[in-house]
């Protein structure tokens, strides 16, 4: 990839030197084939490689067992016929619905496939060795292993005695911050960061500085979105995601909702159509009536009675209102996480360095759950 003088001028800005220009031109170029854009490297993180027996309990990735509601199955099985086209009216019809819902322009909303893209390339569009990333800790680690593989400097603020989001410490962070990145609710946490305290983080932020507010799992708890936000023009992305409440995780598709100007700064690393199948399925999902509410209560039950289980047995764990949770395992977690795999073919997720007590667990369907618990209490024991 050979950069424009505009995007030079901005890399050295950001504290880049000609040199690191050379070496993120290649990254980008390289694609996939480097770890920037590698999805199961920098999305998912999953602890699964190669194949898993038949019997595998997998709730080691924040995947929706639940996958596509049937509308959106029938979307794809109708428009497949055309998968010769690339047909990109498919992702306007996304785009402006998806707009439409959130009282924004359409302008203000660009679709991806998924929403790992618009995290990374916000690193490289808004981050440098003289403009911070600042991440939660423990936090979803995408956006600061992408600012590590450009040279970016990464501040890791540990989250409150509440589990939230310690917005004060991040505008504090640096006064020359580039992007602070909220996960809410957070991942691997699965907690809520007030809205008053992201409210109050938008407007006292370090000047120049933009806030990702990643809303992959808002649905999952019924909290107010932050599009409103975006919509008064605030120096604000949203990233929103189809894997979760929406089971595609293995289709792809998601948004960033921003300000253009702030859109065109993300999108300038990135080309390409969609896939017309994943256009076709978010189009449906959104169209689905009642689809958030249902699937929100399924996940809380069972999360609940997942709750009930383990204060019954006296394990600690995060309140989460999400579909994973952090349970402390009071040993070092690889080891708990190992046993249930290689013994119970229980497959959960992996450990966060801050936090290496601790395991995350993904809330499966009642019948996975229901296997998880033998499994654990036998590990546990």
């Amino acid at each position: 990839m050979i950069f424009t003088q505009e995007q030079t001028r901005d890399f050295l800005k950001r504290g880049f030197s000609r040199r690191d220009l050379g070496r993120i031109a290649a990254v980008i170029s390289a694609g996939a084939a480097l770890p920037f854009y590698n999805e199961p490297a920098l999305a998912q993180l999953s602890q699964v490689r190669g194949p898993m027996p038949a019997d595998a309990v997998k709730i080691d990735a924040n995947e929706n067992p639940l996958g596509p509601c049937e509308e959106a199955r029938q979307a794809m099985r109708d428009i497949i016929p055309q998968g010769g086209r690339y047909l990109y009216n498919q992702t306007d019809t996304t785009r402006e619905l998806m707009a439409e819902m959130e009282g924004l322009k359409s302008s203000y909303v660009r679709i991806y496939a998924g929403s790992s893209a618009p995290l990374h390339q916000a690193v490289l569009a808004f981050t440098g060795p003289e403009r911070p990333f600042v991440t939660a800790d423990p936090g979803y680690e995408a956006g600061e292993v992408a600012a590590r593989v450009i040279g970016a400097k990464v501040i890791r603020v540990p989250v409150t005695k509440t589990y939230a989001h310690d917005v004060k410490a991040m505008a504090a962070a640096s006064p020359d911050t580039g992007l602070i990145y909220i996960c809410n609710p957070n991942n691997p946490t699965g907690t809520i960061t007030p809205r008053k305290d992201i409210e109050w983080l938008v407007e006292n932020k370090p000047k120049g500085a933009v806030v990702m507010i990643d809303e992959a799992y808002i649905h999952l708890c019924g909290e107010k979105m932050c599009s409103d936000l975006v919509a008064q023009d605030k120096d604000v992305v949203i990233l929103r995601t189809f894997s979760k409440i929406y089971g595609m995780a293995g289709i792809r598709a998601g948004a960033a909702l921003a300000r253009p100007d702030l859109l065109a700064k993300v999108s300038q690393y990135s080309s390409g159509a969609m896939p017309i199948t994943a256009m076709a399925a978010a189009t449906a999902s959104l169209k689905a009536k009642n689809l958030v509410p249902e699937r929100r209560k399924i996940i809380a039950d069972i999360r609940n009675d997942m709750f009930s289980w383990m204060d019954k047995h006296h394990f600690q764990y995060v309140p989460s209102v999400s579909n994973k949770f952090m349970v402390d395992v009071h040993r070092p977690g690889g080891e708990v996480q190992k046993a249930l795999r290689e013994q119970y073919h229980v497959y959960i997720g992996r450990v966060w360095p801050s936090w290496p007590t601790h395991v995350r667990v993904t809330i499966g369907t009642a019948e996975e759950m229901e296997k998880f618990k033998a499994a654990f209490l036998k590990v546990m024991a």
